[in-house]
């Protein structure tokens, strides 16, 4: 059984998405995906999977895989996909996206996961990412890919309150990005990058559950713990509010 008094606060239950994307992008993304008539979706660093699932309600007969590392949020994806009737065409396995024996598929989903395809540092993995997904759609399908991008160059002092051996040469801008993307073999059907909105809401959203449970649970085991996470993220979000964007690319990949 589970012992109530060691138990922490709940895990991001109040996102939809791993990532800063509206329900009006998602539903713009999924009406364009779908629309292209995918038979097989491939979904690398997957997480709970709720833009694949969304892509096979939209097409009917259509099956998915989803890839993660991360078991919580693939037995959230099983869930989901029970509940909506999807069980049969939406599979999660636990397992490596790199050097994945999944695809060629007609839609292949990469959503702020480039990292798990490739073990090069960063800014490199990206370029490796993308030759790597070239090789994992079909002729005629697409590549949707969510990468981190610099809104515009951050300063020193703000790269001191980023994540830890924050660089500038870490991202790219977006126009360096979708240069990648021609490099590797695509052409850009659709760019677009996450707004402040959308940032602001994922940022909240990821933190939202801890602290109303911190609030409430001042004198936990946990609560030095999850106060020093909590505000430790928060300083970090602050330093890079504006700066770090994050773009979709929907990407045609060239014959």
């Amino acid at each position: 059984m589970t012992d109530a008094k060691n138990e922490g606060p709940p895990r991001l239950t109040r996102l939809t998405f791993h990532g800063p994307l509206s329900e009006a992008r998602a539903d713009n993304l999924v009406r364009r995906l779908a629309g292209t008539g995918p038979g097989t979706v491939l979904d690398l660093g997957c997480g709970w999977g709720e833009l694949m699932l969304r892509v096979l309600a939209a097409v009917p007969g259509a099956k998915g895989i989803g890839v993660d590392v991360n078991a919580e949020d693939l037995d959230r994806g099983r869930r989901a996909a029970e509940a909506r009737g999807l069980a049969g065409r939406a599979e999660f396995r636990e397992e490596s996206a790199r050097g994945t024996a999944h695809g060629p598929a007609d839609l292949v989903l990469c959503l702020g996961s480039s990292h798990a395809l490739s073990p090069a540092a960063p800014p490199h993995h990206t370029s490796e990412a993308l030759c790597t997904l070239r090789g994992l759609v079909t002729d005629g399908g697409r590549v949707l890919f969510g990468e981190g991008i610099w809104q515009r160059p951050p300063t020193p002092a703000e790269l001191s309150g980023m994540w830890p051996g924050a660089a500038a040469e870490e991202l790219h801008d977006l126009a360096g990005l979708v240069d990648l993307a021609v490099a590797a073999g695509f052409r850009p059907e659709w760019t677009e990058t996450a707004s402040l909105d959308e940032w602001e809401a994922f940022e909240s959203a990821y933190q939202a559950d801890a602290e109303v449970w911190l609030a409430g649970n001042g004198d936990h085991p946990l609560a030095a713990e999850t106060r020093e996470r909590l505000d430790g993220h928060r300083a970090r979000w602050m330093a890079y509010r504006g700066v770090l964007g994050f773009a979709y690319l929907t990407l045609v990949p060239v014959r």
